[in-house]
């Protein structure tokens, strides 16, 4: 996700996600008047926004606001179904016929396209399109959104995306509506992988460098009719997009208008107060402030809550003294008061305390706490004696990467507070809420720790510690092993467990590894952060997605009366 994700919100209302997974909703659902009830033909969508989109083009954005966002304008071979729940996790073909067809033992994958599909320009979307989109993953600028293609996909070492290197062989084009993928390895869940944003098809020969950033080519029901960076952006139909082609698009309104650059308790005034166009506004998740002035009957008819699916944690650069000891990064996961970390974000309503990586609602999940304190408040007398242990009695100054909003100034204000008895002290460098996560995927410019989140890209343990934690796959770009961990044992294991057909053996094992890992402490687990969202009194289709951070699924959210 990415990816790197996310604090929960819708996409940034108090800041981004990478890739998701969220458990249910609850709120006014399939009732005309609340936000889950039908919704009408037209009308536009408004979305309140703290801070705009990480990228526009697919080959870089990697989180669970922006990944909702590319399924209003772009397609892929498979997608997530629209529907809460388990139905919106499946994967379903999108711009395929089907889910695609396994052969040399799951080391090949091939697709073939529907009839009917076309770009907003009106040219014909062939294999080869796809295949060039999909080779742009291997980009050194281009290629730091979401891994799996460059992992999984054979390719020579020095290939560099088509631009710098031309053609990947290894993707086949046999003919105008048939794309054959050969794999490093079997991996049976590549159907889940082709619903990854590197899989969207860009027109042979356009996309380089910051083109889409700045104008994408729309494959999906609407195309950007305006984008002011920063400030907003404008959807409007995309007449060349054929509704007989897509069964998971439902494309009721007529547009959606974002605004961007919000600060977060006006948006939050803004919902509650549902003035004029933002009774057909919806925006992230409500800050702790508003919480207690949301339970009103008229109020509470307009909120979605779940589970979002995601850990909130800091990671420990192990490739930076004194973090390279693990006993140093051991008593740090000792002294943090999560405590205080969930009261920063608004109390058990809005966040649960995180122990292990893996959030409850991965399957085969272990529930266990490595490093236990009362309450979980943090034991400093169990911390000080590793530090001891590891010559740290001195104590040490680190730098922790925050975003820049609120609430992720107030957790690092928690964690400062928490080590400040230890000796350490804790410098907080914030960084721009928009290339928050392009700065800290990037290795060279990378400090002591950074908080930041993780969401499963889709609904396999699979998605969850390999991404974060195989040193193999640490990258100079769109790295998502934020502590660069690089420990033979982890990656032994995480081979042995892909090699594994029973997917309930393989989450169970990626259990295991859970522990495994964090024996070595290189995170240190937080949070797992529910959604609240209040959304605007005329607003109709709306549910959480499991699948993007439990937020609202963009592409079924309408308005209830068009001509309101």
């Amino acid at each position: 996700m990415k990816r790197t994700t996310m604090l929960v919100g819708l996409v940034a209302s108090g800041a981004l996600a990478l890739s998701a997974c969220g458990g249910g909703t609850t709120g006014a659902s399939g009732d005309a008047a609340g936000p889950g009830g039908k919704a009408a033909q037209g009308g536009t969508v408004q979305v309140l926004q703290n801070a705009a989109y990480s990228h526009l083009d697919p080959a870089r954005g990697f989180d669970g606001g922006v990944n909702n966002f590319y399924r209003l304008i772009y397609r892929t071979l498979t997608t997530q179904g629209a529907a809460p729940g388990a139905d919106g996790t499946k994967i379903v073909p999108d711009l395929a016929t089907d889910t695609g067809k396994p052969s040399d033992g799951g080391k090949t994958w091939t697709f073939t396209l529907k009839d009917g599909l076309f770009f907003e320009t009106g040219a014909p979307i062939t294999s080869a399109d796809v295949k060039w989109g999909v080779e742009r993953a291997w980009d050194p600028e281009l290629g730091i959104g979401s891994p799996y293609a460059k992992q999984l996909i054979e390719a020579p070492a020095t290939y560099q995306g088509p631009y710098k290197t031309g053609d990947l062989p290894t993707i086949e084009t046999p003919d105008a509506k048939t794309i054959v993928f050969h794999l490093k390895k079997p991996f049976a869940d590549f159907s889940s992988v082709v619903a990854q944003n590197t899989f969207t098809p860009v027109p042979k020969g356009r996309g380089a460098g910051n083109q889409l950033d700045s104008k994408p080519i729309a494959s999906g029901p609407y195309k950007i009719s305006e984008y002011k960076p920063g400030a907003s952006l404008t959807l409007v139909r995309n007449d060349k997009w054929d509704k007989n082609t897509d069964s998971i698009r439902k494309a009721n309104p007529d547009g959606y208008h974002w605004t961007f650059g919000l600060d977060p308790a006006t948006i939050d005034e803004r919902m509650i107060a549902g003035q004029g166009t933002d009774t057909d506004a919806i925006a992230g998740t409500i800050q702790a402030a508003t919480v207690a002035r949301i339970q009103t009957p008229q109020l509470k008819q307009r909120t979605l809550t779940g589970l979002a699916g995601c850990t909130t944690y800091m990671g420990l650069n192990t490739t930076k003294k004194p973090f390279n000891d693990v006993k140093v990064r051991q008593a740090i996961n000792l002294a943090v008061n999560k405590e205080t970390v969930r009261n920063a974000v608004g109390g058990s309503t809005l966040a649960d305390i995180a122990t292990s990586i893996q959030p409850p609602t991965v399957a085969g999940r272990v529930d266990y706490d490595p490093y236990p304190s009362p309450d979980h408040k943090g034991d400093a007398a169990a911390a000080q004696k590793l530090l001891s242990e590891a010559g740290q009695t001195a104590g040490f100054t680190m730098t922790l990467d925050i975003m820049s909003t609120p609430k992720m100034q107030a957790m690092a204000v928690a964690v400062q507070q928490a080590l400040e008895p230890l000796k350490i002290t804790v410098k907080i460098n914030t960084i721009d809420t928009s290339t928050y996560y392009e700065v800290i995927g990037t290795p060279s410019q990378q400090h002591d720790a950074a908080i930041t989140g993780w969401c499963p890209d889709w609904p396999s343990g699979a998605t969850f510690l390999p991404p974060l934690f195989d040193g193999r796959n640490i990258a100079p770009k769109g790295n998502s092993n934020l502590a660069q961990l690089n420990d033979p044992g982890v990656n032994a294991k995480i081979d042995e467990i892909a090699k594994l057909t029973d997917v309930t053996a393989a989450n169970a094992a990626y259990g295991d590894l859970d522990k495994q890992i964090m024996a070595l402490a290189p995170v240190v687990p937080l949070l797992y952060e529910k959604v609240l969202m209040l959304v605007g009194s005329n607003v109709a289709g709306a549910y959480l997605h499991d699948g993007f951070s439990g937020g609202i699924d963009l592409v079924s959210v309408g308005v209830a009366d068009a001509g309101k």
